[in-house]
């Protein structure tokens, strides 16, 4: 019998509140030291041949946005959209692994920003059309469906999910599922419940993807409340056809903003054929201990103590491989972002899991703090290794790390007007590449 993740291990503590005013002084220090950048950057532009492109497709419960160049907005569509996009990312020479470069100004200069050279809506014929021209060019007719986090704008979702695809090597043909998320901290609520509203069309797409005879092997990614709508949408799926299908391999669940509780109940109600789960977690992750207080106090599945009883013998029986990243030192002071701040882990890492090594492969060559930091963590990584662990360093997103100290600043009041010349500094010792850092 599937035995369920408890609320609390053995010795367990609540979080430690002392750390946020700290966070809250984070924030508050960012808002006033960085500027906004531009919107509606989606509008296409002329290619650059020192760029690369990365063609996907869009599904999503978005409604359509007034301006051109963003496409889709935040509120909710009455039924899915579909378009597809081409988006360019600029040489290794302008950025680095695991950094979106944001254009500065419009319209995006294609040799050292992000940019779109086409963006079509479409009808679900086209897209199924779409998937299945791409899928029989696809190596191995994998597909990889995205599902992004709180707090995203259309363009967030669509040059973080291109970048991911990029850096990791990905070999899989890229689908994009964005729900409507307003893309503001006090929407909180409402992005929550958007992601209730896209479960049908999410299990929709992936009922499409079983029965596609093209389509071998599907991989899922998600991220922080993203990982709330596909695990709802897979136990939806598996309830409605007594179980999963074999070709749904991998699901990935990068920092998941879920109750640890509830996670156990939904992979029990998925049964015993099960895709290999693969959990990114990290202890020190501020922004899921101020879930966990929005929540009740409840233990937040990104932050759980995975080598701690009942979590290690429950991960375990469930065969759920757990990569831990608390002892990476990268990232901002929320630890949200470690993968996202640490571009040689993406490299180095994915380079080496996207040639079919193990995690714990002594070849990997990363150093003592690596290994110390995933040693005996993963042991099953699927034929979608190379994205296990490159995708989450690319996934989190920098407004999404900003609006998160906002809501601690919600929550617990104002940091007693805490300004310094600490975030002018760190924000003008960025790189040009990672300008966008600064951004919203």
């Amino acid at each position: 019998m599937t035995r369920h993740l408890s609320r609390k291990a053995k010795g367990g503590r609540p979080p430690s509140w002392p750390l946020l005013p700290g966070v809250v002084a984070f924030g508050v220090t960012v808002l006033s030291a960085c500027a906004g950048r531009p919107t509606g950057v989606l509008e296409p532009v002329a290619a650059n041949p020192s760029a690369a492109q990365v063609d996907m497709l869009v599904t999503t419960t978005r409604s359509r946005a007034e301006k051109p160049g963003e496409m889709f907005s935040g509120e909710r569509a009455l039924s899915p959209t579909f378009a597809e996009i081409t988006v360019s990312i600029p040489p290794d020479t302008a950025r680095k692994a695991g950094e979106v470069a944001w254009p500065r100004k419009l319209p995006p200069n294609p040799a050292t920003d992000f940019a779109t050279l086409k963006t079509a809506e479409v009808d679900r014929d086209a897209a199924e059309k779409w998937l299945n021209s791409h899928v029989r060019k696809s190596p191995d007719g994998s597909v990889l469906v995205f599902i992004h986090g709180f707090n995203n704008h259309f363009e967030d979702a669509v040059f973080r999910f291109a970048q991911i695809v990029h850096d990791s090597g990905a070999r899989s043909v890229p689908v994009l599922a964005t729900w409507p998320s307003r893309g503001s901290l006090l929407a909180y609520g409402y992005d929550r419940e958007s992601t209730n509203y896209t479960r049908n069309a999410v299990e929709r797409l992936f009922q499409y993807l079983a029965r596609d005879p093209e389509v071998k092997e599907v991989s899922i990614l998600a991220h922080s409340m993203g990982n709330w709508l596909a695990l709802e949408s897979l136990r939806q799926m598996a309830i409605r056809n007594d179980g999963l299908p074999a070709k749904f391999k991998n699901v990935m669940l990068a920092a998941p903003d879920v109750d640890v509780d509830v996670f156990g109940s939904q992979i029990a109600d998925m049964g015993q054929q099960r895709p290999r789960f693969t959990l990114f977690v990290s202890r020190d992750d501020r922004a899921l201990a101020v879930s966990r207080r929005v929540w009740g106090n409840v233990s937040r599945l990104g932050a759980i103590d995975p080598e701690q009883s009942p979590y290690k013998e429950e991960l375990a029986a469930n065969g759920i491989t757990v990569i831990d990243l608390t002892k990476i030192k990268a990232g901002d002071n929320l630890h949200h972002t470690k993968f996202a701040e640490s571009p040689e882990i993406v490299q180095l890492i994915g380079t080496r899991l996207s040639s079919g090594q193990t995690l714990t492969d002594s070849r990997l060559g990363l150093g003592d703090h690596i290994v110390a930091a995933t040693a005996g963590a993963a042991h099953t990584v699927g034929t979608a290794a190379g994205l296990v662990v490159s995708a989450p360093a690319a996934i989190v997103d920098q407004n999404t790390r900003q609006s998160y100290v906002h809501h601690v600043e919600t929550l617990v009041g104002p940091s007693g007007g805490a300004r310094s010349n600490t975030v002018d500094n760190a924000c003008g010792e960025q790189s040009q590449a990672r300008s966008g850092n600064c951004s919203r």
